[in-house]
C-alpha cells in the first residue's frame, strides 16, 4: 500500500467522512433491484475516498504532479486552470441596485439567506470569518477578504490563509432590461475539501453549491420584494 502523503490534512477527514456516507449509500442502493448499479459505483467511490483519507496518498494527484498537503495559500493558484469547480447563478429583483447592494453588503445577515452557512464575522473594512456546515454536518471555516467593492455594482472576494474551502467569487448589480429591476449575478469558483471528487460527492449527498446560490438568491428575492425570508424544507441525502 501506498502511503506517501500527497492530500492535506483536511481534505484527508472530508475525504474519510464523505466515502463513509457514499459507501453507506451505495450500500443502500444494492439492495433495492433498480438501483444496483448505481450502488455499486457510490460504494467502490466511496471505499476510494475512505482510503484516501486514511492513507493521505492520492494516485490521481500523483499522477498529476499535485501534492495539497504542501498547498498554495494563492487563491490565484489553487484555482488556476482546472483547478476549481465553478458556478453561476442569477435572479432579477424589483428593487434598486443601490439598496440590493446595501443588503448584500451586510456579510453579517447572509446567513439568513444562504443555505448551510452558519455564521458571518466581520473582522474589519475588508476581511470577515466565515463558518457553514458541509456534508454530513461537517464544519468548514475560512476566512475572506475583499478585492473590489463598488457600491451598487459590484463585490467581489477571495479566501485567504489556510481555508477550508478555497474560493474566489462576485456579486453583480445591474439594472434589468426595461428597467425593470436588477439582476443580481453571483459567481464563484471553488476548491471544496477533497477537490473535484468532493464535489460530486457533495452533490450527491445533496450539498451542491449551484443550487446553495440559487437557492439564496430566491431567498433574497423574496426578502427584499416581500419582507421575509421563506423557509424551505430540510434536504435529505439523494437516493
Amino acid at each position: 500500500m501506498r502511503t506517501d502523503i500527497n492530500v492535506r490534512q483536511s481534505e484527508r477527514w472530508a475525504s474519510a467522512v464523505t466515502g463513509a456516507a457514499l459507501a453507506a449509500l451505495g450500500v443502500k442502493r444494492l439492495t433495492e433491484d433498480d438501483q444496483r448499479a448505481s450502488g455499486a459505483i457510490l460504494a467502490t467511490a466511496g471505499a476510494g475516498l475512505i482510503w484516501r483519507g486514511a492513507t493521505g496518498h492520492c494516485n490521481v494527484y500523483e499522477a498529476a504532479g499535485i501534492n495539497t498537503a504542501q498547498r498554495s495559500q494563492n487563491t490565484r493558484d489553487e484555482l488556476g486552470g482546472s483547478g476549481g469547480v465553478p458556478a453561476e447563478e442569477a435572479v432579477t429583483i424589483n428593487r434598486s441596485a443601490a439598496d440590493l447592494y446595501r443588503a448584500w453588503r451586510n456579510f453579517s445577515a447572509l446567513p439568513q439567506i444562504i443555505p448551510d452557512l452558519q455564521s458571518v464575522q466581520v473582522v474589519d473594512d475588508r476581511r470577515s470569518r466565515w463558518i457553514a456546515e458541509g456534508p454530513r454536518g461537517m464544519r468548514l471555516e475560512w476566512d475572506a477578504e475583499l478585492i473590489n467593492d463598488i457600491p451598487g455594482e459590484l463585490i467581489a472576494w477571495r479566501t485567504v490563509g489556510d481555508a477550508d474551502i478555497v474560493s474566489a467569487g462576485s456579486v453583480h448589480f445591474s439594472r434589468a432590461a426595461g428597467g425593470r429591476g436588477t439582476v443580481v449575478r453571483a459567481r464563484m469558483q471553488y476548491d471544496p475539501p477533497a477537490g473535484k471528487v468532493g464535489a460530486m460527492a457533495a452533490w450527491l449527498l445533496g450539498h451542491d453549491l449551484a443550487a446553495n446560490l440559487r437557492e439564496g438568491l430566491r431567498r433574497f428575492k423574496q426578502l427584499m420584494e416581500a419582507g421575509e425570508v421563506p423557509v424551505s424544507e430540510p434536504r435529505h441525502p439523494r437516493g
